[in-house]
């Protein structure tokens, strides 16, 4: 589709005299990961557990659920199972990044951990109170504990890394094989965010967290955990 479009711009360019070029501004494959390194990981989390919530941690997830309307579950209790192979006509999913070109490069997996509180819209302010509170701490420290289990597993379990290899070989790059999309020549269009940081970058310095003066951000910013709305709050008078 690239060449079509190229070849379009050109046609135009020719009727009209003039001249065209184009790059890529980003792209990013469909996700594909690896079997053999997800069990393993797998295997893992299941040992490692879910993180223990306490009754302020719960307290603060279902009072957010409430603030956007949400039903008030509280926080992941339970390991869910691992999910298998989604059908490539359905591989459209994932992150915003491009963690599915390296998974055509080497064998790939990612691991999300219950870091943050479930029921938010995502992209949302409210995904981001999550991360000054213990309930991001005790998900990456959950999740951190994983990966080392892991690495662990994969350099001393040669096998692993051997199925692993032969997985990406024999099925995941069997009949389709990794070209990327943007060029050598594509350069990173840095300057896209650029009038945005200028008008934001000032006001987002008042928030950076000062670790030489607060021992946590919560009190960095005066709230006492697991406070969702300070009290005489004006959105709620009396509350």
């Amino acid at each position: 589709m690239r060449e079509i479009a190229n070849s379009m711009a050109k046609g135009a360019a020719l009727m009209t005299n003039t001249e065209v070029t184009s790059r890529v501004l980003g792209s990013a494959w469909p996700q594909h990961f690896n079997k053999t390194v997800a069990e393993t990981m797998y295997a893992n989390i299941k040992a490692v557990g879910l993180p223990t919530w306490d009754a302020a941690d719960v307290t603060l997830a279902k009072a957010l659920q409430k603030e956007l309307g949400q039903t008030q579950v509280g926080l992941t209790t339970d390991i869910g199972p691992l999910q298998g192979p989604v059908s490539p006509d359905d591989n459209f999913g994932g992150g915003s990044d491009d963690i599915g070109d390296v998974s055509w490069n080497v064998p790939t997996v990612t691991l999300r951990y219950p870091s943050n509180i479930p029921g938010l819209p995502g992209h949302n302010w409210a995904n981001a109170v999550a991360s000054a509170t213990p309930i991001a701490h005790k998900g990456a420290t959950a999740g951190a504990k994983v990966i080392a289990m892991t690495t662990l597993d994969l350099l001393t379990r040669p096998q692993l890394v051997d199925q692993a290899w032969e997985y990406f070989r024999t099925v995941q790059t069997k009949e389709q094989k990794y070209e990327p999309l943007i060029a050598s020549t594509d350069r990173p269009v840095v300057s896209l965010n650029a009038k945005t940081m200028e008008q934001y970058r000032p006001e987002m310095r008042k928030y950076y967290y000062d670790p030489t003066r607060y021992r946590t951000y919560l009190e960095q910013l005066g709230i006492t955990y697991p406070t969702v709305r300070p009290i005489g709050d004006p959105a709620r008078p009396g509350k």
